[in-house]
């Protein structure tokens, strides 16, 4: 398996100097062509329209957990057809004066192909299997829990 990389870049006419600040305003390059801008999240003074390490992070587990779901679910005779998700990410400290992301929750939307069916009992093992595969959920040391609509 090959390592997988971004570039990050910050360049302002001003150095980051006051003690606690936070650099805003950066940008993420991703596959040598899409740029993203990119800050710290709103509660530690960002930029709200630009995103951060913890929607980050929510973006990443879900399009894991997502592929892993689609694959899951292909079968013959059907499969699913939408799959929407609005995953949240809660920041919060676990231990004093260390801020991490306490929880971490999607919230999946499933739209079934005509004559795709699937049973309680089934989306539950299949939801226990795709977060058993997904390797960001494997990387969280907090329970990630879904809630499917």
């Amino acid at each position: 398996m090959s390592a997988l990389a971004i570039n990050l870049h910050r360049q302002h006419n001003t150095p980051v100097s006051a003690a606690g600040e936070v650099p805003n305003g950066y940008r993420v390059q991703n596959n040598r062509r899409r740029h993203m801008p990119v800050g710290a999240a709103p509660y530690r003074g960002g930029n709200p329209d630009h995103a951060n390490p913890e929607q980050a992070l929510a973006a990443a587990l879900s399009r894991c957990r997502m592929m892993n779901f689609l694959a899951l679910c292909t079968r013959p005779g059907g499969s699913l057809i939408g799959y929407r998700d609005h995953p949240e990410a809660d920041p919060g400290r676990k231990v004093p004066r260390k801020m991490s992301i306490t929880r971490t929750d999607p919230y999946p939307v499933l739209r079934p192909d005509t004559g795709f069916a699937i049973d309680a009992d089934q989306l539950a093992q299949t939801q226990h299997r795709e977060h058993r595969y997904c390797f960001i959920a494997n990387s969280l040391a907090d329970s990630v829990e879904t809630r499917v609509n």
